[in-house]
């Protein structure tokens, strides 16, 4: 099973991801993808880590999200990765996107067998027009990669102010 859950900064969409995470069976592993370059961000993360529950494996990926993913799928039976925004961020910022999004969409698409994933990512497309050419690709990336997965996956949520509305089930 493949899942996809969207939201904004900020919506509740990790909090949601995780209540689905938690509600599964079996080894679980999160995937954090998140790099701390400030300490505000720092901040965030050392909250997500408090709150997550004890006893879950942590991977981090970096740029590498497809590898990361190969060897979780060996050795779990729930994976969480949160969240491909700031993984595409990364990969943007170290000039890999095309190919490392190609590596994961080749990989997702054939999933059919394996753990159940769950990928949690931003909705970039309800914001105004981005001011500059960096923001724009930014988002036009992302709205592409939420595309794909969305296409590729069995469900599909929206996280709006920590509600979830389901769009593909």
């Amino acid at each position: 099973m493949i899942s996809l859950v969207l939201g904004g900064n900020k919506s509740g969409k990790s909090d949601y991801a995780l209540k689905l995470f938690y509600g599964g069976n079996g080894k679980k592993c999160f995937i954090a993808t998140g790099k701390a370059f400030d300490m505000d961000f720092r901040k965030q993360i050392l909250k997500h880590r408090e709150e997550r529950r004890t006893g879950i494996h942590v991977l981090e990926s970096g740029t590498d999200l497809h590898q990361v993913l190969v060897k979780a799928r060996e050795d779990f039976d729930q994976i969480l990765v949160d969240s491909l925004d700031f993984w595409l961020f990364s990969c943007l910022y170290s000039g890999c996107v095309e190919e490392k999004r190609g590596e994961v969409i080749r990989l997702v698409s054939k999933w059919d067998k394996g753990p159940d994933i769950i990928f949690v990512s931003c909705e970039v497309g309800l914001g105004p027009i981005a001011p500059t050419r960096e923001v724009r690709q930014f988002v036009r990336e992302l709205g592409g990669l939420n595309q794909e997965v969305a296409a590729l996956a069995d469900e599909v949520y929206l996280v709006a102010a920590g509600l979830p509305l389901t769009l593909k089930k």
